[in-house]
């Protein structure tokens, strides 16, 4: 079927409300993200379907097979929504024989033996009223809520409503004006505002341009881009559409990594439903505009998410930055105007066309307004996917909705903006976040992944892991990048081995200064940043790796020393028979004793004793 106007769209969706209220009252939502899948939902979607077959209840249950509910923590889930009076209980944990309980649900009293997770993690559809709520939807307002494998699921959500009204009622430069004024600013790092790219690229009078959305998601423990393609890929198309028609563009690419199979696989499902239904390809809603999108795999190069680097792929070079300026809108892929914007900014965009800026304004702060998602991980009780208005406080973000630190441990640092971000200490635990505020503490938003550490961490250690993956990453093209994070990873590993010298120290800081400001492309602008605000914050843990040749998280392999309390010690001999250099000595029955001469600190002993009678120091 092809959708030709506004008019054809909106009795299309009565049709498929229409339809849909024949149908059962109560909805059981599956996860099957990726994380869901790897948790085993699968099974459980099976066993949900085999137990409303076999028992003819059809009648009243409708199955949505949703993508991601950011609820990783507690994967696989289920909710189980009541459509008449708005009720619905979500599921944790669910195993296969859990089935027939949560369908016999009468969301009165709550069943036993399954794990039920408190409305506060979850939110409101769209973001209509925060105020009660932690978190808000918008980028993530269908993802978890449909079946992101069904455009009509997409379309019963308001899809592809706001492309209709760009098209029919609106001028190119109308819609930028209205994304201007939004305020919105690009969620994949710098927060570069979104109207004034889209007002460069409009500005040039050559004939051929291009729109391009970054999923080259690259940062340690970040997974937002994912989860929207996931779970709700018409988002991103109809958004890049509707930029197209903004810019007078007709061509579209998503540059995905390829590590991301089931992304992929939606993707490509939806772009062919939307081809089919006339929202891509020639004449768009009986309209002179034509747009296509098409798919670009990244190879796994972290440098490709600077979108220099990227274009350059997509182009068939190597994955390296370009000088700027030009910047890509003036002059990009294949030397065209080019506007790259990230599946996150994308997915704010036919919200804000539908309800207007007005509304996008109320949420969040002044300069930062709306939200943002954030891949909570790391120290965490509640790992998972969130979206919060800008200006939450990190202290809301980790303790209440993360639920506080793992293992009752400490709350110790929270590295923001993924490798290229600084780690941010309990002092600062208060900081609403956005842009601004972020930067002014060494860190920045980045894409959003957001790493919580406890005092097992040591932060000498986390600096040394976060450069040692940039290092790594490099093009390779610009001398301080390539050289100058070299010689700053070798710093830190020294350091860490207890070699490292006053001298080292000042190096350090020296490096850092140098890379930052002389780097060609963003990687080697910001690597240095996980050094920077470790020696601002954590200075007395460098210090004491240099003169006390300690590592007080014990942590750092060749600092710690391992001993046998004799008092705890019972004698069992584990640690004797496990020790791969017998250097531990003693009787059966009696204290034992560790030879830290001939002891390669392996940490077997302290693994295997159930008495907690070696200390690690």
């Amino acid at each position: 079927m092809m959708i030709k106007s506004l008019q054809e769209l909106s009795e299309y969706t009565e049709e498929l409300s229409d339809s849909r209220s024949n149908t059962g009252d109560i909805n059981v939502l599956v996860s099957l993200g990726t994380c869901g899948i790897a948790a085993g939902a699968e099974e459980v979607h099976k066993a949900i379907r085999k137990t409303i077959n076999e028992n003819n209840l059809g009648h009243r249950f409708n199955v949505i097979e949703t993508g991601c509910m950011g609820l990783c923590f507690c994967e696989p889930s289920i909710e189980l929504e009541d459509t008449k009076n708005g009720k619905s209980i979500i599921f944790g944990n669910v195993k296969p024989e859990n089935s027939e309980k949560i369908l016999n649900t009468d969301f009165q009293s709550e069943p036993k033996e399954i794990d039920i997770i408190e409305k506060g993690w979850y939110y409101p559809d769209e973001a209509e009223n925060t105020d009660n709520y932690l978190q808000a939807k918008i980028a993530l307002r269908n993802t978890g809520r449909i079946n992101p494998e069904k455009i009509d699921d997409y379309i019963s959500h308001s899809g592809y409503k706001a492309l209709g009204r760009v098209i029919q009622d609106m001028k190119p430069e109308d819609v930028i004006d209205e994304i201007t004024k939004s305020g919105l600013r690009g969620r994949g790092g710098g927060g570069f505002p979104t109207g004034k790219k889209w007002t460069f690229a409009a500005a040039q009078s050559t004939e051929e341009k291009f729109v391009i959305c970054n999923a080259d998601e690259g940062d340690p423990g970040a997974f937002m881009d994912r989860a929207v393609l996931e779970g709700d890929p018409h988002s991103v198309l109809e958004a890049m559409t509707i930029a197209g028609y903004a810019i007078n563009a007709t061509k579209g690419f998503i540059y995905i990594r390829a590590e991301y199979p089931l992304a992929i696989e939606r993707l490509e499902l939806a772009i062919n439903q939307s081809r089919e239904m006339g929202f891509l390809g020639k004449n768009i809603f009986n309209s002179n505009f034509s747009f296509d999108i098409e798919l670009r795999f990244g190879a796994g190069a972290f440098v490709c998410g600077e979108e220099t680097a990227l274009i350059n792929s997509i182009q068939g070079l190597r994955g390296m930055p370009s000088n700027k300026p030009p910047y890509p809108a003036v002059e990009g892929l294949w030397q065209k105007p080019t506007i790259v914007n990230n599946v996150e900014t994308f997915a704010n965009i036919s919200t804000i066309i539908r309800k207007g800026h007005e509304w996008f304004r109320k949420i969040g702060t002044e300069d930062s307004p709306g939200t943002k998602v954030f891949a909570l991980a790391g120290k965490i009780q509640n790992v998972g996917l969130i979206e919060v208005p800008m200006g939450t406080t990190l202290k809301n973000i980790i303790y209440d909705i993360g639920n506080g630190i793992a293992d009752n441990k400490k709350f110790k640092a929270v590295q923001t903006g993924g490798p290229s971000g600084g780690c941010i200490t309990p002092d600062y635990l208060n900081t609403p976040i956005d842009y601004d505020s972020l930067k002014k503490l060494g860190s920045m938003m980045g894409s959003g992944g957001m790493i919580v550490m406890d005092e097992d961490d040591c932060m000498v250690d986390i600096a040394r892991f976060f450069l040692d993956f940039t290092v790594d990453e490099s093009c390779g093209k610009c001398v301080p990048c390539r050289i100058g994070g070299k010689q700053m990873c070798g710093l830190l590993e020294k350091i860490t081995k207890g070699k490292g010298t006053e001298k080292d120290l000042r190096i350090l800081k020296s490096l850092s200064e140098t890379i930052k400001n002389a780097s060609l492309c963003g990687l080697g602008m910001t690597a240095p940043n996980p050094v920077i605000s470790t020696m601002k914050y954590f200075a007395h843990e460098y210090e004491e790796h240099v003169y006390d040749k300690k590592c007080r998280a014990g942590k750092c392999q060749e600092l710690i020393t391992y001993s046998v309390i004799p008092d705890k010690c019972v004698g069992c001999t584990a640690c004797k028979k496990i020790c791969p250099v017998n250097c531990i000595s003693g009787k059966v029955k009696e204290p034992h004793f560790i030879n830290s001469d001939k002891c390669i600190k392996c940490g077997e002993c302290y693994r295997v004793c159930k008495f907690n009678a070696i200390s690690k120091s």
